[in-house]
């Protein structure tokens, strides 16, 4: 076994790029040994599978390690984006990545020339827990952050998830899969209180000391439940599919400590098609394997009612275009009408799960003065 300082961390490493092909979105459901299952897929030893991710876990090349959950199916969530005057962008962003848990994806954003909609600079995800509203928690989040204005935009379909930066680096515009994308909606799943505390134990982040085969034991012991009842509580989760992927989530916007970037560039893809379209629009966007996320989400006519959404990931700009322009060349050749197109550019970026317990709600509106049932919907 070599020493931690020896253990390389770079994501382009071979060995590293290898588990990280796998280990990035390609374990998907709940599985009771989630790094023999990466180690399996890869053709890699499990030790070394375990060594190395948890050396780029400490490097910082993996910025977090968790079970994911399809938050869509357990608490009110949307992309909402923001207005703010220019002095308050900046402390709107560090209130949301920092103080409000249930923002997830805190994104600035620009467009290339003065559009629809590109006024709202600041973009984020955000999710209120069962029984509490989420356009109710964003007006909160305005009043305490001075927004101007914003739009809050549900999913009402998912056509890809997942993200797979080192998978998809290197790939040609238009490489697309031979089906159409699944359309999965977002249908909530209510809980016992069982279940709840199975699934708070089971999403939150691994600790490098905390890798190993038997992973989900102490999570077990967290829960207060014996071992045999996590696994087939998060099974039955599982098949009611509200559980992710087992997923490392690599540093893709800092430069990490080997100076590489993972990414550089991400661009938010917008399209308006015709009313009663919108499924088979997603469906054939969400083919194309560049695209980390795609959604039918309404903008409104902030954004000329915009109606599919999707995200790319590039080192360049110049890399990032061509895969937008193989996805429209797509819809014009099967006839599918876009009476409008664009594309918001990431800038700064943090990235943290959303939470999305009633628990962790109450407490936090405790902390900003609010009565949690003034929050319901």
């Amino acid at each position: 076994m070599s020493t931690i300082a020896d253990t390389p961390i770079a994501h382009t490493e071979p060995i590293n790029a290898r588990i990280l092909s796998i280990s990035e979105d390609q374990i998907q459901g709940f599985v009771r040994d989630p790094f023999g299952a990466i180690a399996a897929k890869a053709e890699l030893d499990v030790d070394l599978v375990i060594e190395r991710i948890r050396a780029m876990l400490r490097a910082g090349t993996i910025r977090r390690v968790r079970q994911t959950l399809m938050a869509t199916n357990l608490a009110e969530g949307a992309l909402v984006a923001w207005q703010y005057p220019a002095d308050k962008l900046e402390a709107a962003f560090d209130y949301m990545f920092q103080q409000d848990p249930f923002s997830g994806h805190v994104v600035t954003r620009s467009t290339d020339a003065a559009t629809p909609g590109s006024n709202y600079r600041l973009w984020t995800t955000v999710k209120a827990p069962q029984g509490y509203s989420v356009d109710k928690h964003c007006a909160l989040l305005a009043r305490l952050t001075g927004a101007e204005h914003f739009r809050v935009m549900p999913a009402k379909r998912i056509f890809a998830l997942g993200v797979g930066h080192v998978r998809r680096k290197g790939m040609e515009p238009g490489a697309k899969s031979d089906e159409l994308a699944g359309g999965k909606d977002t249908t909530k799943v209510e809980l016992s209180d069982l279940e709840w505390r199975v699934l708070t134990a089971l999403k939150r982040e691994v600790e490098p000391e905390e890798m190993a085969r038997d992973l989900w034991h102490k999570r077990a012991a967290e829960a207060g439940v014996p071992l045999e009842t996590f696994f087939e509580v998060a099974e039955s989760l599982n098949a009611r599919k509200v559980i992710g992927r087992f997923s490392t989530f690599l540093e893709h916007v800092k430069p990490l400590q080997t100076g590489e970037r993972v990414t550089r560039f991400n661009g938010l893809f917008h399209w308006a098609v015709p009313e009663g379209r919108e499924i088979e629009a997603g469906r054939e966007i969400g083919r194309f394997h560049i695209l980390t996320h795609c959604y039918w989400r309404e903008g409104g006519p902030e954004f000329r009612n915009v109606n599919i959404m999707a995200v790319a990931h590039g080192t360049e700009k110049a890399t990032v275009l061509p895969h937008k322009k193989a996805i429209d060349e797509h819809l014009a050749a099967i006839g599918m009408p876009v009476s409008y197109t664009n594309v918001f550019w990431g800038g700064r970026s943090e990235i943290k799960p959303s939470e999305i317990s009633p628990f962790a709600y109450r407490e936090w509106c405790a902390t900003v003065g609010v009565d949690p049932d003034s929050m319901r919907e």
